[in-house]
């Protein structure tokens, strides 16, 4: 398969945190020709695993969940009132498309106020989540026999290319750090490497790395390395730090292996990888916060792909970042026979 086709399925696919079981036959298919066995975590991570020769473990982890919204009640008019899981940016929700995971699929429309009956008060802010509602089209009588409060609710888009190396969808984040692990085991099939490389696709990073955390606690590796995105939007602030298409992120601070990050840089100069080192003084926010702090401590390194637009339908990043991610990891891992090897 190849890596935009990937990509395309796995950000078509539905997995909320905590559901994400419906990516394991994308999984399955993608990666199984490039490693040695394929198992599953207690809370529902997919470990892919590949063999090397030596004595120390490396766990590559990128989450596979995504944000969405959950029924809370179907008021009396057949209108479904609902909450956002951890993450949503509320702003983008009026007016989108979703689907609503009951007995069966129900597809309904994000509705609310519109501009011109709004108060001059109201106007001046964004439109609060109390204040939407969904329109399947169906009377409550009818909804009740598909629909209950739990039911998961997410966004109907399909992921397009773009001009260029461009990609748009949803889930993007992270499932562009899952086809990292994908070019990066495409590379090391061809490649002798010392260490056992486990490739896992965290489940419930979203809502605070439950997946991440034991499944390091599982796997006890020698060395970690999250891999997720990082915000590009020009617009944002006025020193945007990475930029989709030129450079990816090497992350620096207390939550990463001083050594190993030098090891990092020293690999992504050689191969000529572009990147940017960025300061993350506290918490990253990202798998990486629990793998360090899992088992008796691991040593820990983040890279992250720019992406525009994050935790909406319409994320974009470009693949070609993807590639060198995983090109810079795969090129780390061949450099590694032992633990001594961190320190030479």
């Amino acid at each position: 398969m190849e890596g935009r086709e990937f990509l395309i399925k796995l950000s078509d696919s539905i997995g909320i945190s905590g559901y994400e079981h419906n990516l394991y036959e994308i999984l399955n298919y993608a990666f199984k020709d490039y490693v040695d066995e394929i198992n599953y975590g207690t809370l529902g991570d997919f470990i892919a695993v590949k063999k090397g020769k030596g004595s120390i473990k490396i766990m590559l982890a990128a989450h596979m969940d995504e944000v969405g919204l959950m029924v809370t009640n179907i008021n009396e008019r057949g209108f479904i009132e609902f909450r956002c899981l951890k993450g949503v940016d509320a702003k983008v929700l009026p007016a989108q498309e979703v689907i609503i995971h009951g007995k069966k699929e129900v597809y309904g429309v994000i509705g609310a106020k519109p501009p011109h009956v709004l108060t001059e008060d109201e106007a001046k802010k964004a439109i609060a989540v109390d204040d939407m509602q969904i329109d399947t089209g169906l009377k409550k009588e009818e909804l009740i026999k598909l629909i209950s409060p739990g039911d998961l609710i997410s966004i109907k888009r399909n992921a397009v290319n773009l001009l260029g190396d461009y990609i748009t969808g949803k889930a993007l984040d992270d499932r562009a750090g899952i086809c990292v692990m994908f070019e990066c085991a495409k590379i090391l099939k061809n490649v002798e490497h010392h260490p056992d490389v486990y490739f896992v696709a965290t489940v419930m990073e979203e809502v605070g790395y439950k997946g991440a955390r034991t499944v390091t606690n599982r796997i006890n590796p020698d060395i970690g390395i999250a891999i997720d995105v990082t915000s590009a939007d020009k617009y944002a602030k006025d020193d945007i730090r990475v930029e989709c298409g030129k450079n990816i992120k090497i992350a620096v601070g207390p939550n990463i292996h001083p050594e190993l990050v030098e090891k990092l840089i020293e690999t992504a100069d050689k191969n000529d990888i572009p990147y940017k080192l960025v300061a993350e003084p506290g918490k990253t926010g990202t798998d990486a916060c629990a793998i360090q702090v899992s088992g008796e401590g691991v040593a820990t390194l983040l890279i992250s792909i720019p992406i525009k637009y994050m935790h909406t339908s319409n994320e974009v990043i470009n693949y070609n970042d993807v590639e060198k991610a995983g090109r810079l990891i795969a090129s780390f891992i061949s450099t590694l026979k032992d633990w001594g090897d961190i320190y030479a």
